[in-house]
């Protein structure tokens, strides 16, 4: 069955496809364990392999792969050496040959039914790419207000993959479960795109008239940023691409990634004039200031929490603001 030339191979009753589980993989020593030990959990009746795209990593993510594999046939290794995710990705799609892939990122578990729901929401749905929640889980307090302001509209928008939602058709999901001749027939992961190469790809896929479904019994434990520094890197690298796409297709941006920008412009330009005009320009900066407070207060689970989500919230909302004002037009790819 095809529709607008994407192919679904895919369909309600047939047998379960063999699956190939996909992972990006860079300095991942703490988390690649636990990543692939959800993946082996899986209740999933079919038969699956995993296909683990090594980066130059500056720890001993190597080690624990290698260790990983030597312990498993169906743990496969290929080289990366970019480090970069949309080429690792490529990398182990084009290693693989079962019918279905599965994006799962090194710092991310999934839930042992993951791949077998999936697969069935794939073919009530007939969606070329399915997905659910990222559920981000902390372990240190600065992470547990990361995990916070990631499932809140206040922290990231309303993405439903972050906020949750009913299941129903979207433009992109989180990670992804994907037929994998549909990822071919559009060119796979744009390598140019250093970040937000999901949505680019979703995108393409859904311009070649396939679709994205989102289901939110789907979830996948997602570990935050542990330290400030690294969330601002993050973020601002979020912002950065976002703007790259947007570019690269015309009509994609949405009132909440002008949030962020406008936010930081007007803060900005606020303490500026009440420091060089007059004293009552600092009332904007004190109303955002406000609204950070209440918002934590609200959405923070104790006080320890409270208190960090103002950092965290101010450090995403200007880190991306920055991030999507700054970035460059040579870094929007041109076309192919």
């Amino acid at each position: 069955m095809t529709t607008s030339g994407i192919e679904l191979s895919l369909s309600p009753g047939s047998q379960l496809p063999a699956v190939s589980v996909v992972l990006p993989v860079l300095n991942e020593e703490l988390h690649l364990s636990n990543a692939v030990q959800s993946i082996l959990a899986q209740d999933y009746a079919g038969t699956l392999e995993i296909i683990l795209a090594l980066g130059p990593s500056k720890d001993k993510t190597d080690e624990v792969a290698h260790t990983l594999a030597s312990l498993d046939s169906r743990i496969l290794i290929v080289k990366n050496p970019s480090g970069r995710t949309a080429a690792g990705l490529n990398l182990a799609i084009n290693k693989s040959t079962n019918p279905v892939i599965v994006r799962v990122d090194a710092h991310a578990e999934l839930q042992r039914n993951y791949i077998s729901l999936a697969i069935e929401i794939m073919k009530t749905s007939g969606a070329v790419n399915v997905g659910g929640i990222m559920g981000a889980q902390g372990i240190s307090s600065f992470e547990k207000a990361v995990a916070s302001a990631m499932r809140s509209p206040l922290g990231v928008g309303a993405s439903r993959f972050h906020t949750g939602g009913n299941a129903g058709y979207v433009d992109t999901v989180y990670l992804g479960v994907f037929i994998r001749s549909a990822v071919i027939a559009v060119g796979g992961f744009d390598e140019r795109f250093i970040r937000a190469q999901d949505w680019e790809l979703n995108y393409r896929l859904r311009e070649a008239g396939g679709k994205i479904f989102f289901d939110p019994r789907l979830h996948v434990t997602y570990r935050p940023r542990s330290t400030a520094k690294a969330l601002a890197k993050q973020y601002f690298e979020y912002g950065r691409w976002r703007r790259v796409v947007s570019r690269r297709h015309q009509g994609t941006i949405n009132y909440r990634y002008l949030a962020p920008p406008f936010s930081l412009v007007g803060t900005v330009l606020s303490i500026a004039l009440a420091l060089t005009v007059n004293s009552i320009f600092i009332i904007p900066a004190g109303i955002y200031a406000s609204f950070l407070i209440i918002a934590s207060f609200v959405t923070g689970k104790g006080l320890i929490e409270k208190i960090l989500l103002p950092i965290v919230l101010f450090t995403m909302q200007m880190s991306w603001g920055l991030g999507f004002l700054t970035s460059p037009k040579t870094l929007a790819p041109t076309e192919h």
